[in-house]
């Protein structure tokens, strides 16, 4: 046994045999300099390549959206096997991702809230564009486009931004009266959600001043301040977004800031002499057409 594992050996050590073939050549898996260096690693000596757009992707609540992707090979070459195309949406920070489509050649698959609403569009041999249909105010964020090739894996990442405005909201009960949770129900209550930093900050540079701290997607609990004044921190702070950092989701109550999209319609006043009790005016409204407006649509009218 020691005398035919020692010939195995020679042999496979001898430049006379031909490298193992899988389907695939391995080559420059190091570099010719022993010093450890890695080079990068191709396949039938061609690099696969995908592209996505460097700038964001705008777009607003219920409509459609393509997020574009393309690959292709370096030197060029036909694709040989069938590509797997993967779409996930990232965490802010990168750590998890959600799967929203996978697709081999005309096949493809949809997950969770992405079913019946994500689909590729394909009009050229080598796109891999995803396409959203009535865009939902969660699906804001960053998506991996991933194309698959035997043993290489490629991505890129585009950034879908929905327009739309952040308000401050406060509960009729008071200031500073919801925990996280229920800062979260009140937004989905106004047709919103809780504000990422991100869309804050774009707020404030529009404009937004508001002195009372509100809970942000992240946990956090910040509020933004164009003119430095006492009651707000006081007049030796510089302008900016003011963060208490995280808070305890169960424990800690302040306000909410919410986003929602782009008003789609019009606010219009309803003029009553005598005065309107709420149902009243909800009627009212029915009557005219029309619902009654929310906090977010009066802001998004303002704007």
């Amino acid at each position: 046994l020691p005398l035919l594992l020692e010939a195995t050996l020679l042999r496979l050590a001898s430049g006379s045999h031909h490298p193992f073939y899988n389907g695939f050549y391995y080559n420059h898996v190091m570099n010719d300099k022993g010093n450890g260096q890695e080079k990068d690693v191709y396949f039938n000596g061609a690099r696969l390549v995908v592209e996505t757009p460097k700038d964001p992707i705008y777009s607003s609540n219920g409509a459609n959206v393509t997020l574009p992707c393309h690959y292709h090979y370096e030197p060029y070459q036909e694709a040989k096997r069938k590509i797997r195309i993967k779409w996930s949406k990232l965490r802010d920070d990168y750590t998890k991702e959600q799967d929203v489509l996978v697709a081999i050649g005309k096949t493809h698959m949809a997950f969770g809230d992405f079913k019946g609403r994500a689909h590729l569009h394909q009009a050229s041999q080598r796109e891999a564009s995803l396409v959203i249909s009535d865009v939902h105010l969660q699906d804001e964020g960053k998506y991996r486009c991933e194309v698959i090739d035997g043993l290489e894996d490629e991505s890129d990442v585009v950034d879908l931004q929905l327009q739309g405005i952040v308000f401050p909201y406060q509960p009729p009960r008071g200031q500073y009266s919801l925990n996280y949770h229920e800062a979260e129900r009140v937004c989905q209550e106004q047709g919103a959600i809780l504000a990422t930093f991100n869309q804050l900050f774009q707020a404030w540079s529009e404009g937004l001043d508001w002195c009372n701290a509100g809970w942000l997607a992240d946990g956090t609990v910040q509020y933004p301040i164009r003119l430095p004044r006492k009651p707000c921190g006081g007049l030796h702070l510089a302008p900016g977004i003011r963060s208490y950092g995280p808070r305890h989701r169960h424990l800690h109550r302040f306000d909410a800031f919410c986003f929602s999209s782009a008003l789609r319609g019009e606010v219009f006043y309803l003029d009553h002499p005598a005065g309107m009790t709420l149902e009243e005016a909800k009627q009212s409204c029915q009557d005219a057409g029309a619902e009654i407006a929310r906090v977010g649509h009066l802001y998004s009218a303002w704007k």
